[in-house]
């Protein structure tokens, strides 16, 4: 791609690190500052529609919602206005910005916009039990807490398969946590659209509901936050599905996806030159291994967050 018509620039290119999947890179000239993505294109875990994504964005963007502005793409690189913010903590968000958020799902998911393809998830694989042995040979750091949670994962996969999403599919963000989100004046910004497609709407609720009211872990979770965001969902025009184990199996499932991804990645052994760098896919490693039996474990009780005591 050629930037040439973003301006002339007034220093070099800026390497933005900390990604999970891609490449982030600012880039500023005499006509502004823009926000330079390289797509991972080498091991995707799923098929990125660059030109209905893109479309999708610039119809959002259009309706007002708070989001940089999209300028340019192809098939490998996407261009963003820069927008400066706070990046937002993984922590309670505050009664205000969590509602803000809500009320901004609603209106996403209400915009008339033609997506030609179908609902998907990636493939639920099941061979952790050969990772696990995969890890222990190459002496991965985390090979020992790994192999002791192989029946677990096997569980985890079990009920991501079989889990029923009883509907409405709805058109949306599909990511919104909070390193996808900034604060600008305490008010959000949605950023990172890639992962945009169609989506079970409890698992799109479930999910931005819960990485919004609680910290690194589960032991604080707070319940009137995580219900705020469903009342700016309601009053924005939203109608909420019914409870059920569904609101939290996308979230499930992708965090089971994205531990293995890293996983491979790891156990390759050298550094992708495109995608996170090494020791962040180790860290997602970490994380996931760690944290994903106790999200699975704390699941009837996230369960209750979906009804008012």
């Amino acid at each position: 791609m050629s930037l040439s018509q973003l301006g002339t620039p007034v220093g070099p290119m800026v390497r933005v690190h900390g990604g999970y999947a891609n490449r982030m890179y600012r880039l500023d000239t005499d006509l502004g500052s823009f926000a330079i993505k390289e797509l991972n294109l080498a091991d995707r875990r799923w098929t990125y529609h660059v030109d209905d994504v893109f479309r999708f964005e610039q119809t959002a963007f259009a309706a007002g919602i708070p989001m940089p502005e999209p300028i340019l793409y192809d098939d490998r690189t996407l261009v963003h206005r820069w927008v400066d913010g706070e990046k937002v903590p993984e922590a309670p968000v505050s009664a205000a910005y969590a509602f803000e958020v809500g009320e901004i799902l609603a209106r996403l998911h209400a915009l008339d916009v033609e997506w030609p393809h179908d609902a998907t998830e990636e493939p639920v694989a099941r061979d952790w039990p050969e990772l696990a042995d995969r890890a222990t040979t190459t002496g991965q750091p985390w090979a020992a807490e790994l192999a002791s949670h192989v029946e677990t994962f096997e569980a985890i996969a079990q009920f991501v398969d079989t889990c029923e999403r009883p509907g409405p599919v709805v058109l949306t963000h599909k990511d919104i946590q909070p390193w996808n989100l900034l604060a600008r004046d305490g008010r959000p910004v949605l950023l990172d659209w890639e992962l945009s497609g169609k989506l079970d709407l409890s698992g799109e609720l479930g999910s931005t509901a819960l990485s919004l009211a609680k910290g690194p872990g589960f032991d604080d979770v707070e319940p009137a936050i995580f219900r705020t965001v469903l009342d700016g969902y309601v009053a924005g025009g939203g109608t909420l599905p019914p409870p059920g184990p569904s609101w939290f199996v996308y979230l499930i499932g992708g965090w089971l996806g994205h531990t293995r991804w890293n996983l491979l990645r790891c156990l390759a052994g050298a550094e992708a030159q495109t995608g996170p760098d090494l020791q962040l896919s180790h860290e997602a490693v970490r994380n996931g291994v760690r944290g994903l039996p106790e999200l699975f474990a704390r699941l009837p009780h996230l369960e209750t967050l979906l009804t008012r005591e």
